[in-house]
């Protein structure tokens, strides 16, 4: 009965160690940090250094996505059918990440045409900027405010997180 216990103890503080370092580990982002100093590839071969991205002085939503991840392409679409209105009312953009391999970023422009998705959209072949923001999986939203800080992050998607991105929009563009 001890050993039990013992161990279902161990277990919970186990993951409760791991939620926590999980949560400093995106939280250290939030409020006074730039985006990285790093250059990718756009889907035309163009270089794009990250960090000039939040210095445009538009709120921005990164998105960070793969063309085999079925919810990462799911919220890209959603996000296309009220991109129009978040530009007007709250003078934002979108930039869309891939973080496809070598291998498989041959199917990102297509991806991206099919879908006819009007963003931004970068290779993170390496996954270099993945990693150097400390993002564990896709799909994952970064949104930067106009004046280039990280302000807002999001691990996952199901229909309707949208909405929950707008009200953080809304709060931004009140800023």
């Amino acid at each position: 009965m001890k050993k039990g216990f013992i161990s279902a103890l161990i277990i919970a503080l186990a993951f409760s160690a791991f939620a926590q370092s999980e949560k400093k580990g995106l939280e250290k982002f939030i409020g006074e940090k730039s985006l990285p100093d790093i250059s990718l590839s756009d889907i035309n071969g163009k270089n794009v250094n990250v960090s000039d991205i939040g210095k445009r002085g538009k709120i921005t939503i990164l998105s960070f996505w793969a063309t085999w991840c079925v919810p990462c392409k799911k919220e890209l679409t959603n996000m296309a059918d009220i991109y129009d209105d978040w530009k007007k009312k709250y003078n934002v953009q979108i930039v869309a990440i891939s973080i496809d391999d070598s291998r498989s970023s041959t199917k990102v422009k297509p991806t991206v045409d099919g879908q006819r998705w009007e963003y931004e959209v970068l290779l993170d072949v390496n996954q270099d900027l993945k990693r150097q923001m400390n993002i564990q999986s896709v799909p994952f939203t970064v949104v930067v405010d106009a004046k280039g800080k990280i302000a807002f992050t999001h691990s996952g998607y199901v229909d309707g997180d949208e909405f929950v991105l707008e009200e953080e929009l809304q709060k931004l563009a009140k800023q």
